[in-house]
């Protein structure tokens, strides 16, 4: 009778390009996996650390059954590979390389323990919501986006206001006029609309914040709404463009008449974690509370 073997589990790999850190990590970190019977792949940026590991382009990585995925970095790293592998439900576990690192949490000295204790299942899931985006012009879908951090209509290359009609579940709110508007999920909330004056939630907020970013009128503050609410932004630029971000990373131009759609997304992103409340976070991160 022939033994069945079962095929390693795999995790997945991705870094930060051009961190010199990962040139010294990845190497102990793929012989860490190996002797504790993991395969992996790595996205571009981290094969040149990683010879023999198959690589796969971070969309690409849902393709394979992942365990999880380790991120080398800061934020914007791991809400490339958030948006990238949420479709499949994979969890992420990011580890700060420097930066500030609200999503990157776990320090460089707390890899391996962590790695531990995910493996032995004792590690906390954050189950963190998404914006799905839709782009309408004329009469059609153009584009669609899920956003981690938030949706953001701003000016093109002309420097001048945008212009844009806000609507709430077809409810007429206000028009706009302000350097950019900021659709923004609760992990978002600590992002660019903190930076503009947007209040803190806490992750687990069934919420969204629409905040305007020096906006020309005192009465424009930052709304927060129920996430089942459909926002619509109707961009309003005349001859000129805006340009819609996702997270900071994708996006596209945006023209008059065209309609910026945002609900709650389907998926979520799973946050992997061992450390402690979110307050202590922000404590960490914003000095709250120290003396």
């Amino acid at each position: 009778m022939t033994r069945k073997t079962s095929s390693p589990k795999t995790v997945a790999i991705v870094s930060k390009p051009n961190k010199a850190e990962v040139a010294q990590i990845v190497p102990g970190l793929t012989d860490w996996l190996t002797g504790r019977g993991y395969s992996f792949v790595v996205d571009p940026e981290t094969a040149p650390h990683a010879p023999n590991a198959d690589v796969l382009p971070r969309v690409q990585m849902v393709s394979r059954q992942l365990e999880f995925v380790i991120v080398l970095g800061g934020d914007g790293t791991l809400l490339s590979a958030a948006r990238a592998v949420a479709p499949a439900g994979i969890p992420i576990v990011g580890v700060n390389l420097g930066a500030l690192g609200f999503l990157t949490e776990v320090p460089l000295d707390d890899l391996y323990p962590t790695l531990e204790s995910i493996i032995s299942g004792s590690c906390a899931i954050d189950v963190r919501s998404m914006v799905h985006c839709e782009v309408k012009r004329g009469g059609s879908i153009a584009a669609t986006y899920e956003a981690l951090n938030d949706v953001v209509v701003g000016k093109g290359t002309i420097a001048r206001l945008n212009h844009c009609d806000v609507y709430i579940d077809k409810v007429f709110v206000s028009r706009y006029q302000a350097d950019s508007l900021i659709v923004s999920s609760p992990t978002g909330s600590t992002a660019y609309s903190l930076a503009a004056g947007g209040p803190i939630l806490m992750p687990d907020v069934q919420s969204f914040v629409i905040t305007p970013v020096s906006a020309h009128s005192l009465t424009h503050r930052p709304l927060v709404v129920r996430d089942t609410s459909q926002i619509e932004i109707v961009v309003m630029t005349g001859d000129e463009e805006a340009y819609l971000s996702i997270d900071g990373q994708a996006g596209m131009p945006a023209f008059d008449g065209d309609r910026i759609c945002c609900r709650k997304s389907e998926y979520n992103v799973k946050l992997l974690h061992t450390r402690g409340t979110f307050f202590e976070v922000l404590s960490s991160k914003l000095k709250w509370g120290q003396r």
